[in-house]
Order: structure tokens, then C-alpha cells, then sequence
């Protein structure tokens, strides 16, 4: 909201002789828990440590998504034990499975969410060679059972803030005040939810997550602000499931009100939101997302599969005309917005005409990026009960896996090279080697940055090298023609 001061006042870190190093894995939801985790220990005394810097205590914030990020975690962990220092987990893997990880890492500490508030006593402790019991993993859906229509009528009733909810629903991926910036990115993630009160029979991340609790637009706002001050460019709002924010506040379209005000805070120059329902995606939210200033139009649609069957069996909804109709709609609007989505192959039932149908999708959507896994029993998700002949076998997974990614190559590969010769708005990123003259072939005297168009987003959606004749910084925002793709990627001259 132009006009307010959303600024917020951070606790200076004290000098002492206690050190910690935080170590981020997995997604951006997680990267804000370890600001908000570093604000806590500044605030408590420790002095922050760079990852890999020597360090009194290692603290992990672990991935429990999948199999492949549990293993990077376990060997985050075992790797720190090598250090010498003592070592803590938290994050997913740890509140998934609290006592069992414990159980196999004796040396390691294993903390809850619930120990986020406290985390400065919990190092204390591990400091002082005082080990907490690890806690007994639970459903934390169970600490708010009421659905988001109940919880905001029980509001009403009380007067109640959105801070009174029951201990340990929301402790840092809900309402919160306090947060560090680890890197000096122009990017910064911000989480507007916590939690998913949706039940796809693949997915385990509600059991440990919780359920869906919306932060206020003022916090958002707050926030926004201080990142601004800090030197964000472009902030990527981020939550289990974007499309439902609001409604356990009593407000479906509070997305489609709350953006608008995000792109007009000082400083802030893009705004983009990850994490789309495409069930869920209305047509105002796609009005607003495709013509408000400061807000990219990009779309991050999590469709999973495109065979109406599979996703019924995925407890979701949609179909290939349904999903191939948003794509469109989203174009007609748009027609150079970034589309993006994931999708899982070797879900147990799939058939060939199943694949056949998430063939022809990808070929009518020309998605700008797109993800595709293989699917995997996850503990205690009703997909990891379907028997008999419903499973596929490991190597077929991974077979169809390989077809589909490169079907996936090519058409991000198209999609890229129908860019060329377009002007594309990009935020340079970072400067190679200070900004060099390259003195390569036909570049020569350019000098070579990276950056992303707003159709890309960070990490995960290609990027664009930029050649241009004058001195750029990161952070700034520069029109560059297309001259050339490399797969996803593009090169650009300002």
C-alpha cells in the first residue's frame, strides 16, 4: 500500500563467543524458516556462521518430500557430524519422523517445529551437551482438525487474532516477526500460508506440515517492506497451495487483493506467485496475475497428470481439455506469460492411454517449464496402499521417466526458440567475473551477465544471458532483445 511504512524492526545479533552454521535444503518455504530460525539465534547471542564455515553447531533444515531429498538430508547430517561440531536437525525430515531419525542418528539432535519459538534454549542445551528427547512424530493436521470455514467462523465469534491458535500449529511457518536475510540475492521468497487442507493420496507433506493457516495482509505487507529495504528486486510469494490463501480467513479472493498491494511497495519491482491449484485458479486471479503493475505474469500450475483417471486416483481434479483450456485462457490474456508445472509418471494404475493423454497435453500446452518424476511410495499416503496389479515396477518408472523428460527438453525447447527475435524484460542476477568484456567471436567487447525474464523463475526455469554494452548491477531491470535459445535458456543483447 503506497503511503505506509512497512518497516519492521530486526534484533541486532550480540557478539559472543557461541556460532552457528544454518545448512538450507529443499524449497523456498524452507529457505524462509532458516531466516526466520537465524533472526531467532541473532537475537538469542549466536553469531552466524557462512555454510561450511567452522561453527559450534551445525543446524540442518532438513527436506522430507521425497526419497531423493531424505537421502540429501541424511547425508547433510552425516557429513556435519565429520566436522566436530555438534549437529542438530530440523525441518521436514526431522518432524516427519522425529524419534525413528533420532534412532539412527544418535549424534544427532532431532527438533520439532514446536522448538522453533525456543530454538536459542535448544542450542543452549546442545551446546551444554544436553540432549532433548526427539519428539514422537505426529499428524499435525490433528492440532487445528476444524476446516478453514470453521476456524474463521470461531474467529468472528471470539475476536480473536489469527496468533490464537492452538500451541504449535503455525510456530515459524505461520505468524511470525522475526527474520534474517542469509544472502544478498535481489530475489527473496515470501510465505503467505503454512500448511495444505487438501488430501492428494500421493502426498505426505499435510501430515507434517499441518493444516492451511493464511498469514494477514498487513504481516505480508510488513514484510514486503523490510525486504525492500534490504535490496529484494522481486519477491516470490510462496505457500503449499497459493490459491487457497484467504480462506481460512473468510476471503477466497484474497490473492487477487493482496497483490496489487505488494506491487506497489517502494523498491519492489516484480511480484510472482508460485504454487497454483489449477482446480482452483479463477478467472479474476488470472485478470489480476495478467495486468497488474508489479505483478509477473507467470504461472507455477501444479498439474501433476493429465489423464482424468490417474487424477482422480490422485484425489485431484481436471483433465486434459480442462488444464488445456486454462493454459489458454491464461494465453489469450497473456500471450508471453511463463507456464510451468510438474508432473508424476508411473503412478500405480497408469495405463498407456493414460500416458498418452499427458503426451498430447504437453504437446498442446508448450509449457515453458516443466518437472517430471517418477513416483515412489511415500509413508503414510493412501497411494502407498494401493497393491496388486496397480504398482510399476521400479525400471518401468524410470523408464517412462526418461521418455517423458525428453519430451519435456523439447518442448521446453521449442517454446524458448519461439522467443527469439522478442524484447523480454530481465532482472540481471549476477555478474560474471565483474562484468568483463568476454572477447569471444562475435560477443567480443560485451560484457556477459546473468538473469532471468519474467517468465523464468529463480532456479528452476532456465535463465537469460545478457550482452550488453554498458556497465549493468544486479538488481536492475533492463529490456534485451532475444537473439539465440539453448534449450530453456536464452541469450539476449540489451
Amino acid at each position: 500500500m503506497a503511503g505506509q511504512d512497512h518497516s519492521i524492526t530486526y534484533p541486532r545479533c550480540v557478539p559472543t563467543s557461541r556460532s552457528v552454521s544454518l545448512v538450507t535444503l529443499g524449497c523456498a518455504r524452507n529457505e524462509v524458516d532458516s531466516e526466520e530460525l537465524a533472526a531467532r539465534l541473532a537475537a538469542g547471542g549466536w553469531t552466524l556462521r557462512g555454510e561450511g564455515e567452522d561453527a559450534d553447531v551445525v543446524l540442518v533444515n532438513t527436506c522430507g518430500f521425497i526419497q531423493a531429498a531424505k537421502q540429501e538430508s541424511i547425508s547433510e547430517l552425516l557429513d556435519a557430524t565429520d566436522s566436530g561440531a555438534k549437529v542438530v536437525a530440523a525441518g521436514c525430515m526431522a518432524e516427519r519422523y522425529g524419534t525413528e531419525l533420532a534412532g539412527e542418528l544418535p549424534e544427532v539432535q532431532v527438533l520439532s517445529f514446536d522448538d522453533y519459538a525456543d530454538i536459542t534454549a535448544r542450542l543452549d542445551d546442545v551446546l551444554a551437551g544436553k540432549k532433548k528427547p526427539a519428539h514422537v512424530a505426529r499428524d499435525r493436521r490433528a492440532l487445528l482438525p476444524l476446516s478453514p470455514a470453521d476456524r474463521q467462523q470461531a474467529r468472528d465469534g471470539r475476536q480473536a487474532d489469527l496468533t490464537d491458535l492452538p500451541d504449535g500449529v503455525a510456530p515459524a511457518s505461520g505468524p511470525r516477526v522475526l527474520r534474517r536475510r542469509l544472502n544478498g540475492a535481489v530475489t527473496a521468497p515470501l510465505k503467505i500460508a503454512s500448511g495444505c487442507d487438501r488430501r492428494c493420496s500421493f502426498c505426505a507433506i499435510p501430515s507434517f506440515r499441518g493444516a492451511f493457516v493464511s498469514r494477514r495482509p498487513p504481516e505480508l505487507l510488513a514484510e514486503a517492506g523490510w525486504l525492500a529495504s534490504e535490496g529484494v528486486r522481486e519477491l516470490v510469494l510462496v505457500s503449499e497451495n497459493s490459491t487457497s490463501y484467504g480462506k481460512d480467513l473468510g476471503d477466497l479472493r484474497l490473492l487477487e487483493t493482496v497483490l496489487p498491494d505488494l506491487g506497489k511497495i517502494d523498491g519492489i519491482d516484480w511480484v510472482r506467485v508460485s504454487y497454483l491449484q489449477p482446480a482452483e485458479v479463477r478467472p479474476g486471479l488470472i485478470d489480476v496475475m495478467t495486468s497488474t503493475p508489479g505483478v509477473v505474469p507467470y504461472f507455477d500450475l501444479s498439474f501433476q497428470h493429465a489423464s482424468g483417471p490417474v487424477l482422480r486416483s490422485m484425489r485431484r481434479f481436471g483433465d486434459r481439455k480442462r488444464f488445456t483450456d486454462l493454459v489458454s485462457r491464461i494465453r489469450d490474456r497473456a500471450p508471453e506469460a511463463g507456464i510451468r508445472s510438474n508432473f508424476i509418471v508411473g503412478f500405480p494404475g497408469e495405463t498407456a492411454g493414460d500416458l498418452r493423454e499427458l503426451e498430447l497435453f504437453l504437446s498442446e500446452a508448450r509449457l515453458d517449464a516443466i518437472g517430471i518424476f517418477g513416483y515412489s511410495d511415500e509413508d503414510g499416503t493412501e497411494a502407498a496402499t494401493f497393491g496388486g496389479d496397480l504398482k510399476i515396477g521400479e525400471e518401468e518408472v524410470a523408464r517412462r521417466v526418461t521418455e517423458f523428460a525428453d519430451i519435456a527438453e523439447e518442448t521446453m525447447a521449442q517454446r524458448a526458440a519461439d522467443r527469439v527475435g522478442q524484447d523480454v524484460t530481465v532482472l540481471v542476477e549476477t555478474v560474471p567475473g565483474e562484468g568483463a568484456p568476454d572477447g569471444e567471436g562475435p560477443d567480443d567487447g560485451a560484457f556477459r551477465y546473468e538473469g532471468r525474464a519474467a517468465h523464468q523463475a529463480p532456479e528452476v526455469d532456465g535463465a537469460v544471458t545478457l550482452l550488453s554494452g554498458r556497465t549493468l548491477r544486479p538488481g536492475d531491470l533492463v529490456t534485451a532483445r532475444v537473439t539465440e535459445s539453448v534449450g530453456a535458456d536464452l541469450v539476449a543483447r540489451v
